[in-house]
């Protein structure tokens, strides 16, 4: 990448700045780190000596790696290796140095990865990943998915042979691993609702410790979430999220004696939690009305206190050794850094920072379910503006106020950007989260559809240049909308959607084929007519918008056979649409891919959208 921007437009800046996430690291080895970085124009994984702050590239790949870990003692460097973003692989594994080519602050190439690496773990299949763990000792659990053999789990010591010690047609994982490498925690849903996991501990045998279970056999909607054994030699504790009050925050368990100690801690919103490393306290991680801080609780006196950070959103955090807190931090306005709280940057990227974008204004919206919580950015100048709405993925998941360079690109293009926490996100109770089951897509285009209102009788956005939005579930939403509500959208953009439900199903990987029966209440040939109200292809024929689609090719979640059977349906209609298809996954690790994808989604609205409303 080159130092000089002066020629680059702003948004193309934002893409191609260097970025670096949380530097993970190693348990018992806490100078040597690992990070994401996209420093060579694509997101590889990156090894750090604190000491001698050597950072060097670890990983090489054309579609690039962000999956990896280190081991316990700081040793060894694993990764995941799939085919073109498929998600389905193996894993590999190399020493912590072996990229190392030179010393210095900047970052240093790696050497090649295949001579660097060797499979990680001998006689195991290529599969799709589901947890891992590495024990002190050098016990390895991993997780595995597969279409044919569902969920499985396998040890192995060392100086022994792999073992199975679970398996299971339904969505199950490594959870983790004891400090004494004695009890694993397994999260699954043999009970049918893959929303909502229940929680066994089992020896490295698979022999039954104990079970935490809220779902009450799949009866009630309640989960937990496995946060981590506490990191401390003899003591069996694991730190486990619930949502017995209606929202997501920490309790304590001890397999070994059964005991469970809720966790009173006084903020609204979700709350998580990690262990400090030495087992005294814990980093809280709270989360309300799309923004989110950081608190320091000792469970035995009930105290917490604020660590302090800026106003914002914290995407990452974790306790070092000495009782300082590092985590990575933005705005909507200003582009992510890594702090401590011990003062200043602690991992700076080399080259140019991206540059800043405008801060959102919150919207509370009433809607046919409650309160609905929107993000908006404005342009320069009067409105009312074409306006995009870009509808978030997951769908379990949540809109923040945090630095995203895809919003700002179109800010920059004089559109307002509002974005939408549905039913369905996360973030504002369970209930909230649980809303759209069974009338999958309708229940948040209902949400979309309340907030396009308001935007519009608000005089924000002109009602005949609506932009509709999303990548993922947001591109499933986008099509549905597209169909469902056909007078109210001028252009779609969806990226990476599901656009045939039924082909969908059943091209997916297993853990969302098990989503998908909970979110429609069983399979398309047990409850066909909701696959056929909540698919986009459904309504193909209504659509009256410009619609723009890309896919990846070898995309396990959305799937381009179905992708193909949506824009076959508009080419029999003669309908106008461009379609895009790369050679990655769910999404690029390139950014010079990423920047030509959002290059193609402005040129393709600017050049359908209307002139300005004169109303």
């Amino acid at each position: 990448m080159t130092d000089d921007t002066s020629s680059i437009p702003p948004w193309e800046q934002r893409f191609r700045a260097p970025r670096v996430s949380l530097p993970e690291w190693a348990e018992d080895a806490p100078s040597r780190s690992l990070f994401v970085s996209n420093a060579t124009g694509t997101f590889e994984l990156y090894t750090w000596d604190r000491d001698s702050d050597r950072r060097s590239q670890a990983t090489r790949r054309p579609n690039g790696t962000t999956f990896g870990t280190l081991s316990p003692d700081g040793e060894w460097l694993w990764w995941f290796a799939d085919t073109d973003g498929d998600e389905f692989g193996v894993w590999r594994r190399q020493p912590f140095d072996a990229a190392v080519e030179g010393a210095g602050a900047d970052f240093v190439s790696g050497s090649d990865v295949d001579s660097a690496s060797e499979p990680a773990v001998a006689g195991l299949e290529p599969s799709y990943p589901s947890g891992l763990a590495i024990g002190r000792d050098g016990t390895t659990v991993v997780g595995r998915s597969t279409d044919t053999d569902g969920s499985t789990i396998h040890v192995l010591r060392p100086g022994g042979e792999l073992r199975e010690i679970y398996r299971h047609q339904e969505s199950a994982g490594v959870g983790d691993l004891s400090h004494d490498s004695d009890l694993l925690v397994i999260e699954h849903t043999e009970h049918g609702d893959a929303m909502h996991s229940a929680l066994r501990v089992v020896t490295l045998d698979g022999e039954t410790v104990a079970e935490l279970d809220d779902t009450e056999g799949g009866t009630r909607e309640l989960g937990l979430a496995v946060l981590g054994f506490v990191p401390v030699a003899g003591d069996s504790r694991l730190l486990v999220g619930h949502q017995r009050r209606n929202r997501w925050e920490p309790l304590v368990w001890d397999p070994r004696t059964g005991e469970v100690t809720e966790l009173d801690i006084d903020l609204p919103g979700d709350v998580s939690a990690e262990w400090y490393p030495d087992g005294s306290a814990l980093l809280i991680a709270h989360g309300h009305q799309a923004r989110s801080d950081l608190w320091r609780f000792e469970p035995d006196t009930g105290s917490l206190l604020p660590v302090p950070t800026p106003k914002g959103t914290v995407s990452g955090a974790g306790a070092r050794p000495d009782g300082s807190v590092e985590y990575v931090w933005s705005s909507a306005a200003e582009p992510p850094v890594v702090r401590s709280t011990e003062g200043g940057v602690v991992l700076d990227p080399p080259g140019p920072r991206a540059p800043a974008s405008v801060p959102v204004e919150d919207a509370w919206v009433e809607g046919p379910g409650g309160t609905i919580h929107a993000l908006v950015q404005r342009p320069e100048g009067e409105g009312p503006h074409p306006t995009i709405f870009e509808v978030h993925g997951g769908p379990t998941h949540h809109d923040s106020d945090s630095f995203a360079s895809d919003p700002a690109a179109w800010v920059d293009h004089g559109f307002a950007v509002v974005r939408v926490n549905y039913r369905g996100s996360t973030g504002y109770g369970r209930e909230w989260t649980d809303a759209l089951k069974q009338r999958v897509g309708l229940i948040e285009l209902e949400d979309v559809d309340a907030v396009r209102r308001w935007a519009v009788d608000s005089g924000l956005a002109d009602p005949e240049r609506l932009v509709l939005s999303g990548a993922s579930w947001g591109g499933y939403l986008t099509l549905l909308g597209l169909g469902t509500q056909p007078e109210h959208w001028a252009v779609g953009l969806a990226v990476v959607p599901v656009a045939d439900y039924v082909t969908a199903y059943h091209d997916e990987m297993e853990a969302l084929k098990a989503m998908d029966r909970t979110l429609l209440g069983g399979s398309p040939e047990e409850v066909p007519e909701r696959y056929r109200e909540s698919s986009p292809i459904t309504y193909v024929d209504a659509v009256r918008a410009p619609v723009y689609i890309s896919a990846g090719l070898n995309d396990p979640r959305c799937p381009i056979r179905q992708v193909e059977n949506y824009v076959d349906r508009l080419k029999e209609r003669d309908h106008p649409h461009e379609v895009y298809r790369y050679d990655a996954g769910h999404g690029s690790l390139v950014v010079e891919e990423r920047i030509k994808q959002v290059r193609m989604e402005l040129s393709f609205a600017l050049r359908h959208l209307p002139e300005r409303s004169t109303r």
